[in-house]
């Protein structure tokens, strides 16, 4: 894989934190990782949230890469990239027992 870098350390909870934002299609509330000193992420999901299983109950790191199509060739995809923002595309690895978030910058 080409050079990736860290972005942030996401946390599923069930603890609500100031200044969730809520992610319709997820049915989560998520914090900004850059506005946290250490960039962790609380995710607070809907109990009926579409969201795979390991999403919704493990810790996982995300990373920068340059590209997310070259970085999940002969990886175990468990979610398929998608748009997390205007700025963002995502898709979520497993590697062994590790959840792991890709992160692309689109512009």
């Amino acid at each position: 894989m080409a050079s990736s870098t860290y972005h942030h350390f996401g946390v599923p909870t069930s603890v609500k934190s100031a200044n969730e934002t809520y992610l319709e299609g997820a049915k989560v509330y998520i914090t900004d990782p850059e506005k946290d000193p250490y960039r962790v992420e609380y995710l607070r999901f809907d109990a009926d949230s579409p969201m795979p299983v390991e999403l919704r109950t493990k810790p996982h790191l995300a990373m920068m890469v340059p590209a997310l199509e070259p970085a999940l060739e002969g990886e175990k995809v468990l979610l398929a990239p998608f748009d997390a923002t205007e700025e963002l595309r995502c898709a979520f690895i497993m590697r062994g027992d590790a959840l792991i978030e890709l992160v692309q910058k689109r512009k």
